[in-house]
């Protein structure tokens, strides 16, 4: 994996074959009478308390930016809380992609809160509006994370139906 290698990465796709857990909703945009919406979801465990948030998030791979403390903070946190992790966010770009101090709370500021905005008077298209199946999401992140163009040498997967559900079927055998 390229990111435990600098930034380089194989072209080794470690989900392939794997199954990974998705919800996928259809909503017709004239549903939304041309309002905007902020999208974001939780995972909840549970736990012998009750039920734990465990992670959450509107974009992929937000995490990616904190580590430690801050991480479980912002996993059980909400978005509406999200300006306390600017500084954190920040802090990480400067270290990971050389940003001056000002550019990295600029970035930082552009994530958070951590919701994925959709207009659906406007095509989507990620990270400006929405995401589509395809929109190369990795390749995004991990490029503002290292302030520098990256490819993770894979795009998007080839088994996406043409129809709801739009993900392709499930792998018969977990690896």
């Amino acid at each position: 994996m390229g990111n435990f290698n600098q930034m380089q990465f194989t072209g080794d796709d470690f989900f392939k074959n794997k199954n990974v857990c998705s919800i996928v909703l259809e909503l017709p945009n004239s549903e939304l009478r041309g309002n905007e919406v902020g999208i974001w979801a939780r995972t909840v465990d549970k736990t012998r308390e009750g039920w734990v948030q465990a992670d959450r998030g509107g974009r992929p791979l937000q995490a990616v930016f904190l580590v430690g403390e801050e991480r479980e903070a912002y996993l059980s946190g909400e978005p509406a809380n999200d300006d306390r992790f600017i500084r954190v966010f920040a802090h990480e770009l400067e270290h990971t992609g050389g940003y001056t101090p000002e550019d990295a709370k600029a970035v930082a500021r552009k994530f958070l809160p951590d919701i994925l905005s959709y207009n659906p008077n406007e095509p989507a298209r990620f990270p400006h509006n929405g995401r589509t199946l395809t929109d190369d999401v990795v390749d995004f992140f991990f490029s503002i994370y290292a302030n520098r163009n990256v490819t993770d040498k894979v795009g998007p997967h080839g088994d996406l139906l043409d129809e709801f559900p739009y993900l392709g079927k499930p792998h018969n055998e977990i690896d």
